[in-house]
């Protein structure tokens, strides 16, 4: 593979970064690795998409602990930044048409060998966001998880993903507060201490505040609908939904009809 491939010509997409995640390979799917962190939140993720689809965009207020097999039936969802797959096979398994594009093509060709292992029909893509805009396609919801700290003009990229949202539709964000707590916990303790993720994965000036994510979401003609943090838990070393977001956080928008 050839280091151009790994290049994509983008605003959005640091080829650094590119580069770094397009060697992970079959690492995506080591529950044990390096990647097992995004397995551990997943089912946070997976949730708070699912909770706020029903509830914005199907008008479902019934009790959300009882939730219908395939909860997602005909919403059709963009995962951008799908690295291996790990978001887009969970939502696919809930019944959502998904979509998940990513600049690298090892991680491509990754979430495609194991969608059809496990019998999932996903719609994966080796191509950039603006390049998905390009395309006039819209979804119900669109799905950056753990990617707008890794991308080059992070308000543009909001601008980009609004645009593959249809009107009254969602998009959902995950990413890591700028705050000396997030320095601590997700760099010094995440990539040196406790090495959950590779050396290197964070830069702390890429972290986003939520006030200017929220901003550049209203600029984008979407507003701000949730935000919510994501906590661990040293003592059960688990991962629950919680109001602090210094470190970890979600948040959901909504665009204007």
């Amino acid at each position: 593979m050839s280091e151009q491939a790994t290049r994509p010509h983008s605003a959005s997409v640091n080829p650094e970064d590119v580069a770094r995640f397009n060697r992970l390979g079959e690492l995506w799917w080591d529950k044990q690795g390096k990647m097992g962190i995004l397995h551990d939140i997943n089912p946070i993720r997976v949730t708070y998409i699912r909770d706020h689809v029903r509830r914005f965009l199907l008008g479902d207020h019934s009790a959300l602990n009882e939730s219908p097999e395939r909860p997602l039936d005909g919403v059709r969802i963009a995962d951008i930044g799908c690295g291996g797959g790990i978001l887009s096979e969970s939502l696919a398994e809930l019944g959502a048409t998904v979509t998940g594009i990513d600049p690298a093509p090892n991680n491509i060709a990754v979430a495609s060998r194991h969608a059809e292992k496990m019998g999932l029909a996903i719609d994966y893509r080796n191509i950039t966001a603006e390049a998905l805009v390009e395309t006039g396609e819209q979804f119900d919801a669109v799905a950056a998880l753990e990617v707008i700290e890794h991308v080059e003009g992070p308000s543009e990229f909001i601008g980009k993903l609004a645009r593959l949202v249809r009107p009254g539709g969602l998009i959902f964000l995950a990413t890591i507060d700028r705050t000396m707590k997030s320095y601590v916990f997700a760099i010094l303790g995440a990539e040196y201490v406790l090495g959950w993720v590779p050396k290197g994965t964070h830069d702390h000036n890429k972290f986003i505040r939520p006030d200017e994510l929220s901003a550049w979401l209203r600029r984008a003609g979407m507003r701000e609908i949730d935000r919510a943090g994501m906590s661990f838990q040293p003592l059960t070393r688990t991962w629950r939904k919680s109001h602090d977001t210094d470190v970890n956080y979600l948040m959901a928008a909504k665009k204007e009809a």
